[in-house]
């Protein structure tokens, strides 16, 4: 069932199903995400049947802003590093997932087993309103991965969620995500930034707002903590993706000439192709709208029952990194 997450009403009820246990999809600015209450370990219990994600890979609390955010995030996390407090006064509410060391006894669910946690403060005003209500009910935090099946494509509108999981499921309508792509992730509880998933916010951002060189997961001899939506292959549609330069998309397009059929080529290169059979489309030169717009292109491509997509690899620059994150992940499932 989708409600407008304009409506007062639509906020108290979704917040009256967490409060009691159950599931709610609602809105984030990167994507939409399947909530529960994250200090209960039987309500993110639910959360791992129903898409069917192993329960050691850990979940996103989602937090409000101001001080019901203050006060909720110290139920979940114990007193941030300096540098982690900067990130948070530069990005929250915003994109930013910061791993943190957990409050003993908390969370323990939604933590993956892990001591660590991870903790965000979205910047959707129906997220806020929600979180907000959720406070009120006594949820001081919701656990939110995003609202589909593991490891298969994320959602960015509420009709996306409800193509997951039918009409059983509370999905609250916050319109299409303005980001598109989930959350930057930053490791803090090594006394050290440590980049775990590229997002949004880049690289520069970060270390210009920390003050503190980002280091990459590759660089600590401890094991990194585990984080949402970084294993190797994630964030697949049905059919399977390759990505290739614009040199080898042409090539591709002309052996197989008029009898090509069955797929689907998103790239930023003008192509051509033979085949009335072949599905085409521009993807943009800008970074950002790359971003908001891949997952929902991914899943009008299965849409379109196409066997194969070609994707034109993304520049390797940091403005990209994000959205080439999300299509090497997509590429390996």
């Amino acid at each position: 069932m989708i409600r407008d997450g304009q409506s007062p009403d639509a906020i108290e009820e979704a917040a009256r199903v967490l409060e009691a246990g159950g599931l709610v999809a609602f809105p984030t600015e990167t994507v939409y995400g399947l909530g529960a209450d994250a200090g209960s370990d039987a309500a993110v219990a639910g959360i791992f049947a129903a898409k069917g994600r192993p329960s050691d890979h850990p979940l996103i609390v989602h937090v409000p802003a101001g001080p019901q955010g203050t006060d909720a995030l110290s139920r979940f996390a114990q007193p941030l590093p300096l540098f982690a407090q900067k990130l948070v006064k530069a990005f929250w509410p915003g994109p930013l997932t910061l791993i943190v060391a957990r409050q003993p006894g908390v969370a323990k669910a939604a933590a993956g087993g892990q001591d660590t946690i991870g903790v965000r403060c979205p910047s959707h005003p129906v997220a806020q309103a929600l979180l907000s209500a959720c406070v009120e009910n006594g949820v001081y935090g919701v656990a939110g991965p995003s609202a589909n099946r593991f490891g298969r494509v994320s959602p960015t509108t509420a009709q996306h969620v409800r193509d997951e999981f039918g009409d059983g499921l509370l999905v609250i309508d916050g319109g299409p995500c303005e980001v598109g792509i989930e959350s930057t992730i930053v490791d803090c509880s090594r006394g050290v930034p440590v980049l775990l998933r590229p997002g949004a916010i880049t690289r520069a951002q970060i270390e210009a707002a920390c003050g503190e060189a980002l280091r990459d997961k590759e660089a600590l001899a401890q094991p990194d903590p585990r984080a949402s939506g970084t294993l190797e292959a994630h964030y697949a549609p049905s059919a399977k993706v390759r990505l290739m330069d614009a040199k080898a998309l042409q090539t591709g397009l002309d052996v197989l000439g008029a009898n090509a059929a069955h797929i689907a080529v998103w790239s930023r290169t003008a192509l051509k192709t033979r085949s009335q059979r072949v599905v085409m489309r521009r993807m943009p030169d800008d970074a950002a709208a790359t971003a908001q717009q891949l997952f929902a292109v991914l899943r009008a491509f299965d849409a379109e029952g196409v066997k194969l997509i070609w994707i034109e690899t993304p520049p390797d620059t940091h403005e990209w990194e994000g959205v080439r994150d999300r299509l090497q992940r997509a590429s390996a499932a």
